[in-house]
């Protein structure tokens, strides 16, 4: 291949930047309407990583890191929507007295985004860098955009060949009704389905975090849907009608528990190795690991953090001492949400969102149930910026993309989506009113339910307490349980497609075990692109979808 001229390899460029804001200004949209519509939001990611290709190819670069800029300026804005879709609705279930603002959304929605891209850059050195964890949808991203790079080369048929099963799946699976959503739903546990979500993503998702966390999150899965809601209601020991409540509260206390024990175990050694060889010792890394970390002037978050504040206290009608709670515990929540998305690929935001809504009601009773909400979606937006940038900043990191240049991009398309989201969700209520939003109702919402539900308090306070007692100590403990939590709270179904992928991946090792290494590497390496276009064809198909349901709603 011959080697790039200065111009093409530039990673920003302004056509990557434009590309990205308007691709951004898309996929806000269509993400915050199947969020709304079906409870769910697929990572855009991949779609991006495709039409970022695309799209240049089209102008003349065949630049890789530009491509790569692109589409983390084109993807950061779908999960801004998902921060409000998953929250703002809810006050509306609570009943029509409760009303929000477009000024108020728009700065909830900003106020998020800025707090969320300081926390990724904060971040990345830790999580990828230091502690390099998986990534799954990021790896498949670049898996993406070097396949299409060059689509004769090394694994690009396997990862292209899986992706196109994938979408022709889901397609299938979503839209034609031929296949179940759920392989297995009888079941013998009230509100319990006994299944295995039908989903190559969600399997090759369990396939490459890795065996302890995908196996825990399934062992998790048995706790809570197995244990509380079935065998103690049927010793009689819980009431059936409680056992959701407390499934619930236990899951929440131990990711909380869980977090707080890892940020106390990370940050242990630290303060012990700053004490040894005092304080102002810096860490000695090389000028090549320089060039792929992020570094943040303390100044500069500061004074981000000052803006937000203000935003809050004053525009938000939160006041100064709920401010600093929701700006803490947003900086506690993006920790666990940028770690659940390495580890797992899954992201609760709005769980997260509920936590710190709750600390506020807890320590000011007298909060307005709107200014709440508000705080919630800031936490709620932060944590979705989060993860997105963070799954962006792991494939330019497989890529060796400049950081920075990413970075760039990303604040871009995240400020784009930040007012694309909150402009289009305040037109739907609009629209439509705010009794078209909750359970049977046009806009589902489902994640903005849950909200609604858990903004009257916790409902087992002392499970949860339990839980996060118990998350603390096993993670203080070292014991690998990040995703236990998340396997209580989430619904056995999908829990158990990861579990599914978790066994496929104990088999696989099992079987390469004694094949030298050099064959054992490459075989890793097809499985790894078949796994990436698995993840990237259904995500695929689910933004697709979006947007044809969106164009529907407008011609309609």
């Amino acid at each position: 291949m011959a080697s790039a001229t200065p111009q093409e390899s530039r990673a920003l460029t302004g056509r990557a930047l434009v590309i990205g804001a308007l691709g951004s200004a898309l996929l806000t949209a269509s993400s915050l309407f199947i969020a709304l519509k079906m409870g769910a939001l697929p990572w855009p990611i991949v779609f991006a990583a495709l039409a970022s290709i695309v799209a240049l190819r089209a102008l003349g670069s065949h630049n890789l890191h530009e491509a790569n800029v692109c589409h983390a300026a084109m993807s950061a804005g779908a999960m801004v929507a998902g921060g409000l879709a998953f929250t703002i609705p809810g006050l509306w279930m609570l009943g029509p007295s409760y009303q929000v603002t477009l000024p108020q959304v728009l700065l909830a929605s900003l106020s998020g985004t800025l707090l969320g891209l300081c926390a990724s850059a904060a971040l990345q050195a830790h999580f990828i860098r230091e502690r390099r964890l998986a990534y799954p949808i990021g790896v498949s991203a670049a898996e993406t955009l070097k396949a299409a790079d060059d689509a004769k080369a090394g694994d690009a048929p396997v990862l292209f060949g899986a992706m196109g099963l994938s979408a022709l799946y889901a397609l299938v699976r979503d839209n034609l009704g031929v296949l179940p959503a759920v392989i297995g739903t009888g079941s013998v546990i009230p509100g319990v389905t006994l299944g295995i979500y039908n989903s190559p993503m969600m399997a090759a998702m369990g396939f490459m975090v890795g065996v302890a966390p995908a196996l825990v999150w399934f062992l998790g899965a048995l706790v809570g849907n197995i244990g509380i809601a079935g065998i103690l209601p049927a010793l009689g020991l819980i009431a059936q009608e409680d056992a959701s409540a407390i499934q619930s509260s236990l899951g929440l206390g131990l990711m909380l528990g869980v977090g707080a024990g890892a940020i106390v175990s990370g940050l242990l050694p630290l303060i012990k190795r700053r004490m040894a060889s005092g304080a102002s010792a810096a860490e000695k890394i090389s000028d090549a690991e320089a060039a792929r970390r992020l570094f943040v002037p303390r100044s500069m978050v500061a004074l981000a953090m000052v803006v937000v504040a203000t935003a809050l206290c004053v525009g938000l009608n939160l006041g100064l001492g709920a401010s600093v709670v929701v700006i803490v515990g947003a900086w506690f929540s993006v920790y666990l949400s940028a770690w659940l998305t390495g580890t797992t690929g899954v992201n609760p935001m709005e769980i997260f969102g509920v936590l710190v809504l709750l600390l506020v009601r807890l320590c000011f009773a007298q909060m307005s149930m709107e200014s709440l909400f508000l705080g919630a979606a800031v936490v709620a937006v932060a944590c979705g910026i989060v993860g997105d940038v963070m799954n962006d900043l792991k494939a330019g990191d497989v890529l060796r993309t400049n950081p920075r240049d990413q970075f760039i991009g990303m604040a871009v398309g995240g400020l784009v989506g930040a007012v694309v989201a909150a402009l289009m969700l305040m037109a739907l209520l609009t629209a439509y009113g705010a009794e078209s939003f909750g359970p049977q109702q046009s806009f589902v919402a489902a994640q903005a339910s849950v909200v609604a539900t858990m903004a009257g308090g916790i409902p087992h306070l002392e499970v949860f307490v339990a839980g996060l007692a118990a998350g603390l100590v096993m993670a203080l403990a070292k014991l690998p349980v990040m995703t236990l939590g998340l396997g209580v709270y989430l619904p056995f179904h999908m829990s158990a497609c990861a579990g599914a992928g978790a066994l496929i991946r104990i088999i696989f090792d099992a079987r390469r075990k004694h094949d030298d290494p050099k064959r054992r590497a490459a075989l890793e390496a097809k499985w790894q692109a078949a796994g990436s276009g698995l993840l990237g064809g259904e995500s695929l198909v689910g933004v697709i979808s979006a947007f044809i349901a969106v164009a529907m709603m407008l011609a309609g």
